[in-house]
């Protein structure tokens, strides 16, 4: 197919928050389907949510995941899932993929890198190989993959790093994106459905550089903007400051998404900003782990104190392994290092992410979401684990 700019995928707000916030309910219209916001992606890295089935996704709840642009690109291929039909066909998952530009993981796994005006050079974390992304090669690769929304190549600035550090960074990833926009144009359409690249804001904990990172990304009109470089290692109050700083400086009827962001308070705080989309490795990072999150806080799955429950995680879930299964049994699949204790606690968490959305866009319809966020973070912010020691 020829190259020209994908025509955008459809996002209407569809109800405001009447109760003293900037929540908002959006739908976005796909290639692969609707997506309701406030929406959670689960991070399916390499093209797979770790643990979990396709089936078993759409069966908690999920409506669309995240890949990696970085990983996807060194192991399978670029072309090999061409080859494939792209990734919806190859890992068998019907719903929207986003993928991320890569960028990210270039800096916090490749061994050596160079950040040169056209690119970054970098080796690969996995065999030492010397690969180079521009502007134009990651959204060819992304074109490849065929994920429904792109990510621009960025550079998301450390924490801590000097205010000048922060506007080179911030400045070069406005070109980075300008070039982008541009090879959307050129580069050929893989596969029939739209794919719609995202520019990405930067500029650290300096909210001039902030407010000059969205106003030039917004004068490119994307059909998207995210949020980036935030809850990079700066303190809770620095992020939520930025945050609610950054959101109204975003085109008010295009969707917003925030990137990496996965604590459950964290989440509600952006949907009262009017973020609309949000991923993160919590959910299964932490059931792997053991730790499961519920309506009542965090909880230890495999401490001590879990032995002889025989509750479910959560009495109020309607998942599977709540239906299924009790505390007792789950801390023993841990403690005998069975691997059905990683899915299960996967699953539950994937479930309860899918639930908050879920809630919070029926509160912000029904005008109401103040009141009920408040009353959810007393509750969420608790711990139900024992301070003991995991065994």
């Amino acid at each position: 197919m020829s190259g020209h700019r994908a025509a955008p995928h459809r996002f209407s707000i569809v109800a405001d928050d009447s109760s003293g916030t900037r929540a908002r309910v959006g739908r976005l219209e796909t290639g692969h389907g609707i997506v309701d916001t406030p929406c959670f992606f689960p991070v399916g890295t390499a093209g797979t949510v770790k643990t979990l089935t396709p089936d078993e996704l759409v069966g908690a709840g999920v409506q669309a995941i995240l890949a990696n642009t970085y990983h996807l690109y060194l192991r399978p291929g670029a072309d090999l899932l061409e080859q494939a039909g792209g990734l919806h066909r190859f890992m068998r998952w019907n719903g929207p993929i986003l993928t991320d530009s890569g960028g990210y993981q270039v800096f916090s796994m490749a061994e050596l890198k160079r950040v040169r005006e056209n690119g970054v050079e970098f080796q690969s974390h996995l065999d030492g190989s010397y690969h180079t992304f521009t502007p134009e090669k990651v959204v060819a690769i992304q074109r490849s993959i065929g994920s429904d929304l792109l990510m621009v190549l960025d550079l998301c600035a450390p924490y801590p790093c000097s205010y000048g550090q922060a506007k080179e960074w911030h400045h070069l990833t406005a070109r980075w994106a300008a070039a982008a926009r541009d090879a959307e144009e050129r580069l050929p359409h893989r596969y029939e459905h739209p794919q719609n690249l995202w520019g990405i804001v930067q500029g650290s904990v300096f909210s001039d550089l902030r407010r000059e990172s969205a106003a030039m990304l917004s004068d490119m009109d994307f059909p998207g903007y995210a949020i980036g470089g935030l809850a990079v290692g700066e303190p809770k109050e620095v992020f939520r400051e930025l945050l609610a700083f950054t959101a109204p400086l975003l085109p008010p009827h295009k969707p917003r998404y925030l990137m990496g962001v996965g604590f459950p308070e964290d989440l509600l705080f952006a949907i009262s900003h009017g973020l609309d989309f949000f991923d993160c490795v919590l959910p299964t990072r932490n059931g792997r782990n053991g730790t499961a999150f519920t309506w009542r806080g965090k909880l230890i799955v495999k401490a001590a104190r879990e032995k002889e429950c025989f509750r479910p995680i959560d009495e109020s879930c309607g998942c599977y392994t709540c239906r299924r299964f009790d505390r007792a049994y789950l801390r023993h699949l841990f403690a005998a290092e069975e691997l059905l204790a990683l899915r299960l606690v996967s699953l539950h968490n994937v479930h309860f992410y899918q639930d908050l959305m879920r809630a919070a866009r029926d509160h912000i319809r029904a005008g109401d979401f103040l009141p009920w966020m408040e009353a959810t973070l007393a509750d969420l912010t608790q711990d139900e684990s024992s301070l003991l020691e995991v065994p």
